[in-house]
């Protein structure tokens, strides 16, 4: 949801600007997932809009099933849990994400194929894209057999269609042409 991303944007340039001074994007990184994961939750999502649940109970729920959090952690999920912004954890986690990348020099491609890829086609496919974009790039494959065979990659905006689907989809409009 757009407005999500809005609410979500703040919390996620502030948990960055923490993470970057402490020099610990990765283990923020890890928290904000797991913190995502559980806000994600729907039994959490029923105990974020319980009335009865003061703001202590709820945090204290909340750090309790997160695992091991920093002390700064903690007291974003104190600021998260008074402002009653649990519900856009996975936003704040996927726009943290999103700067530590751009920090780090690292893209984020989606490869969607018709069928399993093995390890060597996968290796290969992610050489060429970081040769392509001339950065580090973090592959994740999802499975659409709809394509009928080959892949479509999602970089950012912009997608690379080698999928059967879309060449007759090209054909078809070639041919209307």
């Amino acid at each position: 949801m757009a407005e999500n991303v809005t609410i979500a944007r703040p919390y996620a340039d502030a948990a960055f600007e923490l993470a970057r001074g402490a020099g610990a994007l990765g283990p923020w990184s890890e928290a904000l997932d797991r913190l995502a994961l559980v806000a994600a939750d729907s039994g959490m999502k029923a105990c974020f809009n319980d009335p009865k649940l003061s703001a202590e109970q709820l945090c204290q729920l909340v750090l309790g099933v997160s695992g091991d959090l920093t002390a700064e952690q903690q007291n974003f999920v104190r600021v998260l849990v008074e402002s009653e912004r649990l519900q856009v954890l996975p936003e704040i986690r996927d726009l943290f994400v999103a700067l530590k990348n751009e920090h780090e020099g690292v893209r984020e491609a989606q490869i969607a194929s018709a069928f399993p890829l093995d390890d060597a086609a996968l290796a290969a496919l992610k050489a060429d894209l970081e040769a392509r974009f001339k950065a580090a790039v973090n592959v994740s494959v999802s499975i659409d057999p709809e394509l009928i065979g080959g892949v479509r990659i999602a970089v950012g905006d912009e997608v690379i269609d080698a999928s059967v689907r879309g060449k007759l989809a090209n054909m078809a409009a070639a041919l209307k042409n």
